[in-house]
């Protein structure tokens, strides 16, 4: 970027001593010239402009599409509503109230929810019924045969033209329980807003084929927007391109575009523009250009002077400061008081650096410290101490001997081996569901069922834990190709209701679980290193009995352990046994 700058100042300097010579050429010429390229340059512009009109029209509808994709994406994220959707029967008046509490957050006027199939489960909108998803169906319908994360398109909802859009709802990915489907009206409003930001007029009609041919939004008046419904009607064939209307005595460029609509004809749109209103300036340079013609060369030739030096010094200050932002310098700032558009670059350059620096630092921070889970609990909590009493399932891994075994090898070469093991390990934790809750030394501590209720926790903290016995035969495969010792582990799975929540203090918070259940899937992993029992995985009676399908464990008896009162019977799990295929999040 800092040559593409340097570039520039040497290119406009020879641009602007170019143009001095251009101008005293040109202005000899162009009085002549005016009044015949005037009418031909008014029409050419505005059909230009008719044109870039339509691809901002186009533009607009693209940012509401994405902007209402992005809303239902962030409903989808809403952990409140997939409870819901798990009952039997679906409480569709609760779904609705959700729904409208949304419309207010989103901005959407019409949202509802669907079921996998199209069927409507819950609707915003009182006046739009069951016979109004059809669309929304379709879209549902492209969406699953292409695999898509979202579908969008156009059609008729109670007789209005609407803009569609559908994203799915988790729970958990990939299974969809249900569609999000959002409708936003092309209405008068829509077509104001896109008048607004192309200078145009806007109509909006049915097809020309239909026998009843609607206006369905419009920024005319409504006899001028009649007449463009009938200019449609009587020649809908050339009725694709622009060319000249004549409404209420004044010629307008005209532009038609089809909207294509699902499942049925297209719509039309007409962008328009009055002939005589781009004229009126031409008209008044024409009497005034011959009297300014020498002023321009003279003025002409002071500005380029006065702008070759005032663009040169400038420019090299952003050359320099793009190359420190390039090496990830984020901490310069660059001084530049002007109140012109490289001044308004600087600051722009400065609020980048900014953005860059603090973007590093929450990277940092996110990636780092938490897993994707509980960072996303801390994001969209208010970051407060306390929790909540829950299920979960606790698994405690942890190396046997490992100081013993590594007394060997140089430090770095420990660390090394031990991260080497903690990066096996916790991959398989998380491919079931899991969540590092923390690294004790060797030791890890993972969590099934929180922050994320998971109604299979058992289930994936047992086939976590035979994954991760087989995933150590293979491990200790290589390490004895490379030489290094051998590593065994013992695991300790409990189920129980524990608190689980933001724990610490005011200044410094940890999202953990507490609570006798988790000290007891300790104790359970400490129990593994006595040789009578004979299994590196222990597994709590509550785990088992949690379970919808108990697999085959080997009673252990009952034990007393440190801090419970109650005799506690105990089973082991072959390691190696057969094992469900990971869970997926």
């Amino acid at each position: 970027m800092a040559f593409r700058l340097l570039r520039f100042r040497h290119f406009s300097r020879q641009l602007l001593l170019l143009l001095v010579g251009l101008i005293a050429l040109v202005q000899t010429a162009v009085y002549l010239l005016v009044t015949r390229a005037n009418r031909h340059n008014a029409i050419e512009h505005i059909d230009q402009n008719l044109r870039i009109g339509a691809n901002i029209f186009r533009q607009n509808l693209s940012e509401r599409i994405e902007f209402l994709a992005g809303s239902a994406k962030v409903m989808s994220a809403d952990a409140g509503i997939k409870p819901l959707l798990m009952q039997d029967p679906v409480d569709r008046k609760t779904l609705r109230s959700v729904l409208l509490s949304y419309t207010k957050r989103v901005k959407a006027p019409v949202i509802s929810l669907l079921s996998p199939e199209g069927e409507l489960l819950a609707m915003t909108d009182d006046v739009l019924g069951a016979e109004n998803v059809g669309p929304f169906g379709e879209l549902i319908r492209q969406a699953t045969e292409a695999d898509q994360e979202q579908a969008s398109g156009y059609s008729y909802l109670a007789g209005k033209l609407h803009v569609l859009v559908v994203v799915p709802l988790y729970a958990p990915y990939p299974s969809v329980v249900a569609w999000f489907g959002l409708a936003y009206p092309i209405d008068t409003a829509f077509a104001n807003a896109v008048k607004n930001a192309t200078r145009l007029e806007v109509s909006f009609t049915s097809n020309p084929d239909e026998p009843n041919l609607r206006v369905l939004s419009t920024t005319l008046p409504p006899d001028l927007a009649d007449s463009v419904a009938r200019h449609m009607t009587a020649s809908h064939t050339s009725a694709l391109g622009s060319e000249m209307l004549t409404l209420g005595g004044e010629p307008y460029v005209t532009l038609f575009e089809p909207l294509d609509l699902l499942g049925e004809a297209p719509a039309r749109i007409a962008l328009q523009r009055p002939l005589t209103a781009e004229l009126a300036p031409a008209r008044e340079l024409e009497r005034i250009v011959l009297y300014i013609s020498l002023a321009a060369l003279a003025a002409a030739t002071l500005a380029a002077l006065w702008i070759a030096r005032g663009v040169s010094q400038p420019v090299q200050q952003l050359a320099a400061h793009t190359k420190l932002v390039a090496a990830g310098d984020y901490t310069r700032r660059i001084e530049l008081p002007r109140e012109d558009e490289l001044g308004q670059l600087a600051t722009a350059f400065n609020q980048m650096t900014d953005g860059l620096a603090e973007r590093d630092r929450v990277r940092d921070l996110l990636g780092k410290v938490v897993s994707p889970e509980i960072a996303a609990q801390l994001l969209h909590s208010d970051l407060q101490l306390g929790g909540e009493e829950r299920e979960v399932t606790i698994l405690f891994c942890d190396l046997r001997d490992f100081t013993t075994r590594s007394e060997k090898l140089p430090p770095a070469d420990v660390l090394a081996l031990l991260n080497r093991y903690l990066d096996r390990m916790s991959a398989i934790i998380e491919q079931h569901g899991g969540v590092i809750d923390k690294y004790i030394g060797d030791a890890i501590m993972a969590l099934f069922g929180a922050p994320v209720a998971a109604p299979d926790a058992p289930e994936r903290a047992i086939a976590a834990a035979r994954d991760m016995a087989r995933a150590l035969d293979i491990l200790n495969r290589e390490f004895a190709a490379e030489g290094k010792p051998a590593l065994a582990f013992g695991i300790g799975i409990n189920t129980a209701r524990v608190v689980a929540g933001n724990m610490g203090s005011k200044t410094r918070l940890n999202y953990t679980v507490v609570g006798d259940g988790v000290n007891l899937a300790s104790r359970l992993e400490g129990l593994t290193k006595d040789p009578a029992y004979a299994t590196p995985i222990i597994v709590s009676e509550a785990t088992l009995a949690a379970m919808k399908t108990r697999p085959p464990a080997r009673p252990l008896g009952e034990v007393k352990v440190k801090g419970k009162a109650e005799a506690v019977k105990i089973f082991a799990l072959a390691a190696k046994g057969d094992s469900a295929p990971p869970y997926s999040s």
